[in-house]
């Protein structure tokens, strides 16, 4: 049965849902080596294998390749207010990944922002403990240009010596946040950005200094 029209059975008989994979199992397993890859080596890129159909807006493609690579039945998400507005994307995320969506944010373990620019501060996420700082949220930043905004420079594991990176929109105190965020670690949030079809990726343990415009 094709994934749209399998979606719309299971949806009530309401408007079929844009289909997810073309492949589920092999494309969710390239998403997942990008992803692993950008967080290995902070400040470099990879493409994403994105979905067979455009999924509703403001959901991006490169952010519903993230989605159905990532989340599932045990990894509870929040989204930002135009992404937690739209029913349609709403209904594809629980179709295609099972996660339950939150309307707390600290209780997520991703959480996915639509407009990054307005995005809430960083420490309003879960920041792990001392004992489980594995169990912190990991923060995806949707529609992402990657090399026009002031750069910053990364240094850390899986960087040899020092790396600019640069992308946006991001708020005007977003990389003030970032640095605070990294001097927590092992605790700490994990930042993912999806542009239109590639990914990067900023983990905890990344140093980030600030670049004079």
């Amino acid at each position: 049965m094709d994934t749209s029209v399998s979606a719309s059975v299971q949806n009530g008989g309401s408007a079929p849902l844009s289909a997810g994979f073309l492949d589920p199992v092999h494309d969710a397993q390239a998403c997942f080596r990008a992803i692993m890859s950008v967080m290995a080596r902070p400040g470099t890129r990879q493409k994403l294998v994105l979905c067979a159909e455009n999924p509703p807006e403001p959901l991006t493609p490169a952010a519903a390749a993230i989605a159905l690579t990532l989340f599932d039945y045990d990894t509870p998400v929040w989204l930002d207010r135009p992404l937690m507005q739209s029913e349609a994307v709403k209904a594809f995320l629980r179709f295609h990944t099972g996660a339950p969506i939150l309307s707390e944010p600290v209780e997520a373990a991703f959480a996915l922002l639509s407009e990054p620019q307005s995005m809430i501060p960083l420490a309003s996420f879960n920041q792990g403990s001392a004992e489980y700082p594995d169990q912190s949220t990991t923060v995806i930043l949707t529609g992402q240009t990657f090399g026009k905004a002031q750069a910053v420079t990364l240094a850390g594991p899986g960087i040899k010596d020092t790396t600019a990176f640069s992308t946006g929109p991001t708020p005007p105190v977003f990389w003030d946040q970032v640095v605070s965020n990294n001097r927590l670690f092992p605790r700490g949030v994990d930042l993912i950005f999806a542009g239109t079809t590639e990914v990067a990726a900023l983990p905890r343990s990344t140093r980030i200094t600030l670049t004079e415009a």
